[in-house]
């Protein structure tokens, strides 16, 4: 037997178990199936050997059912960075390691990846997303998926479709002409069903064109499923589903989380009331059942992977990911690689240097075992006495959840004052959702929770601290009250944000340097029997002393002065880019603009690492003499920053995404609907295609990205169906290319971008080699939705083959003539 053989053996001996197992169900048992059981889980149903099956958050690491420090997990560099290094067979090996988590913790399916689009650099959840190309994001995605599916562990694409903002994100009405819904915001999820089979799809909050999407009988039973050929599950986002008859008529198989849902008997009763039919509820339960067989969770049905991947190094992966997403924009007179002659110096400035953001806010955050500052990483590459650090300017003058010099821990006490249970806390936030609480806590027991621990100061002086959440708390520092009061519900749009409350500062105290002193915050547990969703989520806030802004960018200033190098580390914080709302502006948040203009001024090798997850302005990018972009790095982003900069590490990446040099510039900027209605008015035209279309030069196009070597590109024949290039490497380092190809119509009869990714392919060579790649042109490149015939129409005419080094950099063409 051929291995194809085993393998159509193997499905319909899961599609026999699926059946088996279904026949022996009643109606109660399988609409109580259909709705979690938990936060996280559905129930085991033992009677047909099925288990319980575990989902869990995991875009960039894999948080498992609790959100504990207890059990770290490795934290990868943030989506946009995977899709930066445009390399579909890393992005494939990252999801070979989330799986690797995934089995550890016990997770059958990762919800994840999430594929929504870079319509608008405002996007608060621009970071979780790969790009602003469909078929980037198609390509990345469909590798990511067959990763995660190698190891034997589901996934979930999300947010299918239309969520690419976040204000009013659980009632917008996304409004999607079908063109550009069909070749623009459905193609990632179509290229990726194609491409990678996924075992689940996630149904978004928001509506499109007046539908909510738990209930589009359109885009899901009859595009995902019906024209796309999905088998998998498809599972609300998390308390997105509304309405027992329309979600389950509407194709959606899974509400969660639970236990109360529309589902469950709810779902039961709409049977027997004839308001749905029994053979919804069984397509369904048949969708579970498979995810299921194909996770191994099925008594009597093979697992889609018995023999799972090689183990793979975590850390190791992290690093060489981070590099690879790194993207390296400007570097004028070869200002990186850093020159490492014996003597010579660096002075790395930037409090996010010292505290590194490896992570963007909201659901993706996990707790890795260890994080690698840019401060770290320095320190551990360069020669003792190479580095000098100064703060600069810092990011943020908010008071944030306590972490540098903070060991913290949570315990729950019942109303007598007796400890329930109690766990270790990575800083002083406390996000507890569902059954995340510690062994021995439950709701219903607990009346109070205690964060409490020591706090080594690193510096002299008044520290502020404060709380974050809502409800009633009291805060000790040194064993004294400082404040005990009730943090009430501010205007907070999006309940998500609503639920963390806003930051406040409830006390200065005057701390001594390296010594230790306790402190606690203690929150009373409100009543939440009437919950359908219980939760907890608050914080112990912290800030240091604040310096004088001038005196500390003039301490900048004299260390780069004496400096051979000066290495500025700028970033966004979580008050900036976050799950549950949307940006204002792109500018850097505090004085870290000025602060870079100060020290560019006094040295002329500076260089600038941006640590942001999506677009900001950098209007001193020409006056500075390298630009590296690090998006969120992961935990060991601060090493892979040392491989990069001394040139042990070629920087990897190309642009996912346009770089608008101002806010103003940027084509596609609205994220707030009028009235509930969010017009996607701009039609096929985002990303690159907009600024090509209204003539606007990006600060770095779509694709950009510089390398340690150079490349000449020395032919290109193109086909139908192929384009062959040929190219050399005419540097002095060994280096990696990516090659994209573009299409543009010499003439066109309907209306479509002036161009747009066709297909792109990497190439590795060595100093003076030649490398020859063929890549395939994908057939609906060259096709529209023809709205009016509801189908792909292919458009014939004189097309122009592009070979590029990005969108605004065409390095060779030719003339194809498509019949």
């Amino acid at each position: 037997m051929t291995d194809a053989d085993q393998v159509r053996e193997n499905e319909q001996i899961r599609e026999d178990a699926v059946e088996a197992a279904l026949d022996k169900l009643d109606l109660d048992t399988k609409a109580r199936l259909l709705s979690g059981q938990d936060m996280w889980s559905l129930p085991a149903l033992p009677e047909i050997g099925l288990q319980s099956l575990v989902m869990s958050d995991g875009p960039i690491g894999v948080r498992g059912v609790r959100w504990t420090a207890d059990d770290p997990s490795i934290a990868l560099p943030s989506p946009t960075a995977l899709a930066a290094a445009w390399d579909p067979e890393l992005a494939r090996r990252a999801g070979r390691l989330l799986a690797q988590e995934a089995r550890r913790k016990g997770v059958h399916v990762l919800l994840a990846p999430t594929v929504n689009l870079h319509r608008s650099p405002l996007g608060g959840r621009h970071f979780e997303c790969y790009s602003e190309d469909p078929y980037l994001t198609g390509a990345i995605g469909s590798s990511y998926v067959n990763g995660v599916q190698d190891g034997g562990v589901g996934t979930t694409v999300k947010h299918f479709v239309g969520n690419d903002a976040e204000t009013e994100r659980f009632t917008v009405d996304s409004v999607i002409a079908p063109r550009p819904l069909r070749e623009v915001y459905l193609a990632p999820f179509e290229a990726i069903v194609a491409n990678a089979h996924p075992w689940g799809i996630m149904t978004a909050y928001n509506r499109v064109n007046g539908t909510t999407m738990t209930e589009h009988t359109y885009l899901v039973n009859e595009v995902l499923r019906a024209e796309w050929g999905f088998d998998g599950y498809n599972v609300s986002d998390w308390m997105a589903a509304r309405s027992t008859t329309g979600d389950i008529l509407g194709g959606m198989d899974v509400a969660m989380p639970g236990p109360q849902t529309v589902y469950g008997p709810a779902l039961a009763e709409a049977v027997r009331a004839g308001e749905v039919p029994e053979s919804a509820v069984d397509a369904a339960v048949r969708n579970v059942l498979r995810l299921a067989a194909r996770v191994g969770a099925l008594a009597g049905a093979p697992a889609v992977v018995e023999e799972v991947p090689a183990p793979i190094d975590g850390q190791a992966l992290a690093r060489e990911l981070a590099a690879r997403g790194f993207v390296l924009v400007r570097n004028e007179n070869g200002t990186l690689p850093l020159d490492t002659a014996a003597g010579r110096t660096v002075a790395l400035i930037g409090a996010a240097a010292r505290d590194a953001r490896v992570l963007g806010g909201g659901s993706a955050t996990v707790f890795p075992e260890r994080i690698v500052s840019p401060l770290d990483g320095l320190t551990a590459a360069l020669p003792e006495g190479a580095l000098t650090f100064t703060v600069g300017a810092d990011p943020s003058d908010e008071l944030t959840p306590a972490d540098k010099g903070f060991e913290l821990r949570a315990v729950c006490r019942d109303a007598s004052g007796a400890v329930l249970g109690e766990g270790s806390l990575p800083s002083g936030q406390v996000q507890w959702i569902g059954d995340d609480l510690p062994e021995g806590a439950s709701y219903e027991t607990m009346a109070s929770i205690e964060v409490t621990g020591t706090f080594l100061p690193r510096d002299n002086g008044a520290h502020a601290f404060g709380t974050r959440g809502l409800g009633a708390f009291t805060l000790t520092v040194g064993g004294e009250t400082v404040w005990e009061g009730v943090q009430e519900l501010g205007n907070e749009a999006d309940p998500f944000e609503a639920f963390f409350g806003a930051p406040n500062e409830r006390a200065r105290v005057t701390l001594t340097e390296g010594e230790p002193v306790e402190v606690s915050l203690t929150y009373q547990v409100p009543d939440m029997t009437a919950l359908p969703l219980k939760a907890i989520m608050f914080s112990l806030l912290h800030l240091g002393p604040q310096r004088e802004a001038d005196a500390l960018i003039a301490e900048a200033v004299e260390a780069a002065r004496a400096a051979d190098t000066a290495v500025v580390v700028v970033a966004t914080t979580e008050r900036v880019e976050s799950e549950g709302f949307d940006r204002k502006d792109l500018r850097l948040p505090g004085r870290q603009d000025e602060l870079v203009r100060a020290v560019a001024a006094v040295n002329p090798n500076t260089v600038v690492v941006v640590n942001a997850g999506s677009p900001v302005e950098l209007p001193w990018r020409d006056e500075v003499g390298a630009v590296l972009l690090t998006w969120f790095p992961g935990q060991e982003g601060g090493a892979a920053l040392a491989d990069v900069l001394l040139g042990d590490t070629e920087p990897g990446g190309r642009l996912p995404t346009t770089w608008p040099a101002a806010f103003a510039d940027a084509p596609v900027t609205e994220v707030v609907p009028t009235e509930g209605r969010l017009e996607y008015s701009e039609g096929l035209f985002i990303g690159y295609r907009a600024y090509e279309a209204q003539s606007v030069e990006p600060a770095f196009p779509f694709g950009h990205g510089l390398g340690y070597t150079d490349w000449a590109y020395e032919s290109l024949e193109a086909t139908a169906d192929t384009v062959r290039v040929r190219l050399t490497n005419t540097g002095t380092r060994p280096g990696r290319e990516v090659v994209q190809i573009y299409l543009a119509p010499v003439s066109d009869a309907v209306e479509r971008p002036a161009s747009w990714l066709a297909a792109f392919a990497g190439v590795e060579a060595g100093p003076g080699e030649s490398v020859e790649t063929e890549i395939a042109l994908p057939a609906r490149a060259f096709e529209i939705w023809d709205e009016a015939a509801r189908g792909w129409q292919r458009i014939g005419g004189t097309y122009e083959v592009r070979a590029s080094h990005s969108h605004g950099d065409t390095r060779l063409t030719a003339t194809l003539d498509l019949a």
